[in-house]
């Protein structure tokens, strides 16, 4: 097998569901007052120091087995898996080494923290590119660097979407981790058995700007900040959804229903949010995930189409009208009424 991102001479396509690389206003970061919380973030710096994941990344014999008895599709499915994983991982620690790098002098205790954060997310993207490896496959980091398109996002922006991002990633890891303990005939790759203690990286990542956002006070007590904070939610739990719907057949190679992982793991995340958002979505309404299938399908129509080299005027018109679906049914998603967070709070177990 071959890998079309070895080839710098194919550029990388890249949709809305792409894991992005980003960049922020490197100046209003290193202005921030963190005085507000500054021991929560001593506390999650000593945890950072504390390196509790060193010696967990560490290859075993039984990474040296030979993967060909896996049939073509589901490696396919896989190694899509972890291109995608590796990609995102990097993101994060091209982000994190670039902010620690901006707040040396200014903030040295977010500074450092960055700096150890984004320790984790190299180690994390080193370990899914060796397993790449293993399917003859080498996934050019550098590339990636120097060829993606950076997105701009302020800081507020970059704390809403990280905290979510990275609580997200500790639910879909801890989840296919528990599944695969429970059923490990479908465990097909032995890197899933790390996930346990890998996802604990994520958790702390996520209560690192969870400490952020309770630092900024002006992030989460206006209503603003309440607009901001349902956008991000939804914006996050659709992008999943759109995404690992398409990829049903990966989840069903190792004994998992898409539409149900995904579901538990929005709902855990929800749950994780409304600790630091003053809002949660309102998923148990019936229409939450009725939208959200609307746009899955739709979504997987317009992939389809896009294949075409040669699209016909039909084509287009085809896709103005699978993309307006797919729009309206988004803004009703946003439209719900959502659930205040100390009333969600109350119910959780």
């Amino acid at each position: 097998m071959q890998s079309t991102i070895q080839n710098t001479d194919i550029k990388i396509k890249e949709t809305l569901l792409t894991p992005r690389f980003y960049t922020t206003d490197f100046e209003e970061m290193a202005k921030l007052d963190i005085s507000l919380n500054i021991e929560e973030f001593e506390a999650l710096l000593q945890e950072f120091r504390a390196d509790y994941n060193k010696k967990h990344f560490i290859r075993d014999e039984e990474f040296n087995k030979s993967w060909h008895k896996l049939d073509n599709k589901t490696k396919i499915l896989f190694i899509e898996f972890l291109e995608r994983s590796c990609t995102a991982e990097f993101s994060g620690f091209l982000l994190y080494k670039e902010l620690s790098r901006r707040l040396t002098t200014t903030n040295p205790v977010l500074a450092e923290c960055f700096l150890l954060m984004s320790r984790d997310e190299a180690r994390h993207a080193g370990f899914l590119n060796k397993a790449i490896g293993d399917f003859n496959i080498s996934l050019d980091l550098g590339f990636l660097t120097k060829s993606r398109k950076y997105t701009f996002f302020s800081p507020k922006f970059i704390f809403y979407a990280t905290y979510l991002s990275e609580k997200i990633g500790y639910w879909r890891y801890i989840t296919i981790y528990r599944h695969l303990e429970k059923h490990p005939e479908h465990r097909i790759y032995p890197i899933f058995k790390f996930f346990e203690n890998w996802c604990q990286d994520e958790n702390r990542h996520g209560d690192f700007f969870a400490a952020l956002l309770k630092s900024q006070p002006q992030f989460l007590n206006n209503l603003e900040s309440r607009l901001w904070c349902k956008f991000f939610l939804i914006s996050v739990f659709a992008t999943m959804y759109l995404n690992d719907f398409q990829r049903s057949d990966f989840y069903k190679s190792i004994g998992l229903d898409a539409r149900q992982y995904d579901m538990q793991v929005i709902r855990k995340t929800n749950e994780s949010a409304s600790r630091i958002f003053p809002i949660a979505l309102d998923i148990d309404k019936p229409e939450f995930f009725q939208y959200l299938d609307i746009c899955a399908s739709e979504n997987k129509k317009l992939i389809e189409i896009n294949k075409k080299t040669n699209k016909t005027f039909v084509d287009l018109t085809q896709i103005a009208k699978i993309s307006s679906v797919i729009i309206v049914n988004i803004i009703k998603l946003y439209l719900m009424k959502p659930i205040e967070s100390l009333s969600l709070n109350s119910t959780i177990k």
